[in-house]
């Protein structure tokens, strides 16, 4: 049985790498894909825990040798997701995040259009303005650039399967929690991870 691919994407400063970190340390069923970028760490940053921080040039050469899954130029750095840290646990039985953005998420859905995805959404444009000034790591050319990229991302959220709003942190990993939780009782997940249960209740027609 292949593991549930999860995808959660948001526009920038709408928390959604606290809401990933916060899931995570309450579900340990699901294992974070470490994304590759070329951009600088952040303060704090760890090299392989939060990115696996590459230069562009080496970027470029993974690309070249079809080393990502997804990858896409984003905010001018590139971002991408390794096949290694994907496939090899979905094929063990392993449920697996990718913390992307829209553009990934289009190429993976494209491979794999019965991975689950999740778009992350803030209550207001005042706020996520207001996020991405309090983070206090980002020049205001930047906080400029991402607030108008923001509005053209937010508009790819029906391309997903699941709308979370990001009000009450709370409550938006409660949401996230309920949705793999229900991913993982469809029936045709339950069939194939239950089938010794159900040739027995069944007796053999399940």
């Amino acid at each position: 049985m292949r593991g549930t691919l999860f995808i959660v994407a948001a526009p920038s400063g709408a928390g959604k790498s606290s809401l990933v970190r916060a899931v995570l340390a309450r579900d340990p069923a699901i294992s974070l894909s470490v994304s590759f970028t070329s951009r600088a760490p952040r303060p704090g940053e760890i090299d392989g825990v939060h990115y696996h921080f590459v230069s562009a040039q080496a970027f470029e050469g993974m690309v070249a040798a079809d080393d990502f899954f997804e990858h896409a130029l984003v905010h001018g750095d590139y971002k991408g997701t390794a096949r290694q840290s994907v496939q090899p646990q979905l094929a063990q039985g392993r449920d697996v995040l990718l913390e992307i953005d829209w553009q990934g998420a289009q190429q993976v859905r494209a491979k794999m259009p019965d991975a689950v995805g999740i778009f992350i959404l803030p209550p207001s444009l005042p706020e996520l303005e207001r996020r991405l000034r309090s983070r206090g790591q980002d020049s205001e050319e930047v906080i400029v650039r991402r607030l108008a990229a923001a509005r053209g991302e937010m508009q790819h959220c029906r391309e997903f399967d699941y709308i979370v709003v990001n009000e009450v942190f709370d409550r938006a990993v409660d949401d996230l929690l309920a949705i793999f939780t229900a991913s993982r009782l469809r029936r045709d997940v339950q069939l194939a991870r239950n089938g010794a249960l159900l040739d027995t209740l069944l007796g053999g027609r399940g």
